[in-house]
């Protein structure tokens, strides 16, 4: 039998990899390879745009990833 669960909305999808690019991005060792999770993170926050989503990395941000902008 398959596997049951709840599926990650497409939203909550797009925002989570974002925020693992960006990290691996701040990680890279190499400057292609920091371009290339950069173009990734670009590519994430353009579907999220699509969706009308809020981008993780706004300044309005609600989720627990903005928690130290907001003291």
């Amino acid at each position: 039998m398959g596997r049951r669960g709840r599926v990650e909305s497409d939203i909550r999808y797009y925002r989570r990899r974002a925020c693992e690019e960006m990290a691996a991005a701040t990680r890279a060792v190499t400057e292609a390879a920091r371009d290339r999770r950069l173009q990734l993170v670009d590519m994430y926050l353009q579907h999220l745009k699509s969706l009308n989503a809020p981008s993780p990395f706004s300044d309005d941000d609600r989720s627990a990833f903005g928690w130290s902008r907001r003291a």
